[in-house]
C-alpha cells in the first residue's frame, strides 16, 4: 500500500522560511517524477515543483528563486525548502506522484504566511 505523508507546515511571517518533507512507503520516490502541489482556499490546485528520476527540478514561475525541491534516496523522502515566503504562498501543500498510471497524493500540510 502506497502512502505519502507530508510534514513541516506551519505559521510563518512574510520573509520567513519553512521546509516541507514528504516521506513515502510502498513506493520508491526515485522511480518516477515527484511533485509538490498547493491549493489555496477557493483556488485550483497548482503545480509548484517537480523532481525527475535523474534529480532535475522545475518550478512554477511564482516560486522560482525562492523554493528548492530535493530528494534523499536513502530516506525515500522529498523536501521543499521555501524561503522568502509571501502571504500568497498560503495554501495546503501536497506531494504527489504517478506510477503505472495511478496518481498518489499525500494528505497535505498547511502553510500559512502572515503579512
Amino acid at each position: 500500500q502506497v502512502q505519502l505523508v507530508e510534514s513541516g507546515g506551519g505559521l510563518v511571517q512574510a520573509g520567513g522560511s519553512l521546509r516541507l518533507s514528504c516521506a513515502a512507503s510502498g513506493i520508491i520516490f526515485s522511480i518516477s517524477t515527484t511533485y509538490w502541489y498547493r491549493q489555496a482556499p477557493g483556488e485550483q490546485r497548482e503545480l509548484v515543483a517537480a523532481i525527475t528520476t535523474g534529480g532535475s527540478t522545475d518550478y512554477a514561475d511564482s516560486v522560482k528563486g525562492r523554493f528548492t525541491m530535493s530528494r534523499d534516496n536513502a530516506k525515500n523522502t522529498v523536501y521543499l525548502q521555501m524561503n522568502s515566503l509571501k502571504p500568497e504562498d498560503t495554501a495546503v501543500y501536497y506531494c504527489a506522484k504517478t506510477y503505472r498510471g495511478v496518481n498518489y497524493w499525500g494528505q497535505g500540510t498547511q502553510v500559512t504566511v502572515s503579512s
